[in-house]
């Protein structure tokens, strides 16, 4: 039997990619799982996708207590924002532990008091795996927190530009689009089909949304040790799209650099990474070819007429943005190969 792992939060919808994705892992082994809201109700009424795994047949959720939950080798916390904290305050020092949310996330409490109501609990590792020095110091930690989802999107198409200095990290405007599935499994009335269908929406615009301090925080060069030729500013716009699942981010940095030495700077970045692509020149990311996969397509052109660079990633919001790079960082977190139990391959059509 491999490592034990429990998910706090498991009825959700990155609860249950987690768990869909831990069925096929060879090396990790499904322990506890809870629920608050959902407490004895049967796993697999939650997630029918999962009927007929001898491990979640029969299985039932619990309560998210402590007790219920040190007993794995490492949790997944899959908890609504503010929730991880509180619970972390009350686990065991040995359990190892990858926060989903967005509680230890950002270094700057200011940052934190900006978007977040709750207090600010702390920084614990930053788990995006493909920055610079990010496994070392995943592999070193007890305690990570994952990326969001757009964060994930954007700071893979920006951060080597930046890094390299090839675009102005003072303006910098994102545009992305998510499918509903970003918004959680919680009922609301903006998320039914009938509002959703035909229709894309603009949301927490104007630098509202809580992932701006998140990008702007991991794009910076300062966090490599790098000098920065002004203070990082991102103007972020989250779209809602008529989808289930995927991120289509479109990212552009003014820049007057050609496009063939913006492409060697993320080939150079990424050709040696598993999770993230460069596509062929020509090639523009869509969101359905990377469904189901843990990974990221990229590609990039030169704008000279407005004097930028664009750099647009998709990459599935549960995967990649969520589950999937969850249990990459426990694969480096528990010393297995790093692309255990996910694939790089897209589901189509």
């Amino acid at each position: 039997m491999g490592a034990r792992v429990a998910v706090a939060g498991a009825s959700g919808y990155a609860g249950g990619e987690l768990l869909r994705l831990l069925t096929g892992h060879p090396d990790l082994e499904i322990g506890p799982l809870s629920a608050n809201s959902s407490a004895g109700v049967p796993v697999t009424a939650m997630h029918p996708q999962l009927t007929g795994h001898a491990g979640l047949d029969g299985a039932v959720f619990s309560g998210t207590e402590p007790d219920v939950l040190a007993g794995a080798d490492l949790l997944f916390t899959a908890l609504p924002h503010g929730e991880s904290a509180q619970l972390a305050a009350r686990l065991p020092d040995h359990l190892k532990v990858i926060d989903l949310g967005a509680d230890f996330r950002l270094a700057d409490p200011q940052a934190w008091a900006g978007y977040y109501s709750t207090p600010y609990a702390g920084q614990w590792t930053y788990g995006l795996p493909e920055l610079p020095g990010a496994r070392d110091a995943i592999k070193a930690s007890a305690t990570v927190a994952a990326p969001g989802c757009y964060a994930t999107a954007s700071i893979l198409a920006l951060a080597p530009l930046l890094a390299a200095g090839l675009a102005e990290p003072a303006d910098i405007v994102i545009v992305a689009a998510s499918g509903t599935s970003g918004a959680g499994r919680s009922p609301r009335p903006d998320l039914l089909a009938t509002e959703v269908m035909g229709s894309m929406s603009a949301y927490q615009v104007g630098g509202t949304h809580r992932h701006t301090p998140e990008i702007e925080q991991n794009i910076n060069p300062e966090r490599t040790g790098l000098p920065a030729p002004a203070p990082v500013s991102v103007s972020f716009t989250p779209t809602l799209a008529p989808m289930a699942r995927g991120i289509l981010a479109t990212c552009t940095a003014r820049s007057a650099v050609p496009v063939g030495q913006l492409r060697q700077v993320l080939r150079d970045a990424y050709d040696a990474e598993c999770f993230v692509h460069v596509l062929p020149e020509g090639r523009w990311p869509a969101t359905g070819a990377t469904l189901g996969s843990n990974t990221a397509h990229l590609q990039v052109a030169a704008d000279p007429h407005a004097g930028r660079a664009v750099i647009v990633c998709a990459l599935d919001n549960l995967v990649k943005g969520a589950a999937g790079q969850a249990i990459q960082i426990a694969n480096l977190m528990l010393g297995l190969p790093e692309t255990a139990g996910l694939t790089t391959h897209g589901v189509a059509p």
